[in-house]
């Protein structure tokens, strides 16, 4: 008798459970996120992940969205178009997902963002630089710098801040290279900037020999070197052994402390544009960087606190939509005006951002504030 009670018991209690368990999934409000955790940029993915993960944290204990708590639904897409194609149907189709967001680099960022547009879903670019991003149409927004942006930049921290006129350029030959050393040849001559030769190599290059040899032999004033931090780590050491001292100036995807545990001590002095002050008063990028670095466990880099950005953009967005319509949350992301890590995020009508660049330089084996490049001509983004 004690055992046919306790069944029943348990078979009421599966059937309360099946009943009730589409509207306990619906109490949350989903929130898609790629990244490539596997793969040569996984340091680069679990920054942004984790970054991402403190956002969704942060907002859950602060009671939520609208009641309702962020769940972070989150893909490896080993900063592979192919990849992120596919994860990109499954967060809309299966998952549900209410707005997209990229922890990725340009490949993959600019094939989901297709996806994202067709299907009339908002999707927010954390990081990645290329300029056919936002482009994919009007449900598609970056909350960081575009690539050309960031080059005029560069430009003006060589020519104007740091005084150098004859430069080298060594360029990484793909999206974000590219458009990096687009955006310093567009301001060269604003600057006074003579670039007496450039240099390419490939993402899978780690001897720069050649390089070295060509870049000594032209004994510039300054060097303009676009990479990520496993390329550019080899090739500041390698500059460096050679007897190669000018300043070295890089960008944001140099932006880790992986750069300088493999730069080693040839990173001292490297200077990088990028969109996180480590020195900042701001109050949310303090927090930010604090909070970021007791949960992870290692310091926070660009790519955290953009993945941080990202998420709590979107956050904010669902909040003030009100409502699981599309194109209302769409609206509300172009309407967002908040403070982050990054900086105030506000978008223009092609969905991209102003903001100042944050120069760091390496110091004692950690980034820290060189200067700040605040010019609202020379960053402003394309509006079409």
């Amino acid at each position: 008798m004690l055992k046919k009670r306790i069944f029943m018991v348990m078979v009421i209690g599966l059937a309360v459970l099946i009943t009730y368990a589409p509207l306990m999934a619906a109490e949350t409000i989903k929130i898609g996120f790629h990244a490539p955790l596997t793969g040569f940029a996984a340091s680069d993915g679990k920054s942004a992940s984790e970054g991402a993960k403190l956002a969704a944290e942060q907002i859950n204990a602060k009671g939520g969205v609208n009641g309702k708590m962020i769940e972070l639904v989150i893909y490896d897409d080993q900063a592979k178009p192919a990849q992120a194609i596919p994860i990109a149907n499954k967060l809309i189709g299966q998952d549900k997902v209410a707005i997209g967001v990229s922890g990725s680099y340009s490949g993959a960022t600019r094939s989901a963002a297709g996806v994202f547009q067709e299907a009339k879903i908002p999707y927010i670019s954390a990081y990645a630089i290329h300029p056919d991003i936002t482009r994919a149409g009007d449900y598609v927004f970056r909350t960081s710098f575009l690539g050309e942006v960031q080059g005029r930049g560069g430009a003006k921290l060589v020519g104007d801040t740091l005084g150098k006129k004859r430069v080298v350029m060594i360029t990484l030959q793909n999206d974000f290279g590219k458009s990096l050393a687009a955006g310093f040849k567009s301001a060269a001559d604003k600057f006074g900037i003579t670039i007496t030769n450039e240099y390419q190599y490939s993402m899978k290059d780690r001897q720069f020999g050649s390089i070295v040899a060509k870049v000594k032999s032209d004994n510039p004033e300054a060097i303009y070197a676009s990479g990520y931090y496993f390329t550019a780590g080899p090739l500041v050491k390698q500059l460096r052994a050679a007897g190669v001292s000018v300043p070295i100036i890089g960008q944001e995807g140099y932006d880790s402390q992986k750069f300088i545990e493999i730069a080693g001590d040839a990173a001292e002095g490297v200077i990088i544009t990028t969109s996180l002050d480590r020195d900042s008063d701001v109050p949310e990028t303090k927090d930010f960087i604090a909070a970021f670095e007791k949960k992870a466990g290692f310091k926070a880099d660009m790519v955290a606190a953009s993945g941080h950005t990202a998420i709590m953009v979107a956050a904010e967005a669902l909040k003030k939509a009100n409502s699981t319509d599309p194109r209302a949350i769409r609206d509300a992301v172009a309407e967002t005006d908040l403070k982050v890590s990054t900086g105030t995020i506000k978008f223009n009508k092609l969905g991209e951002v102003l903001k100042a660049v944050q120069n760091q330089i390496v110091k004692g084996g950690n980034w820290h504030r060189h200067s700040v490049i605040d010019d609202p001509e020379l960053l402003a983004p394309p509006a079409e």
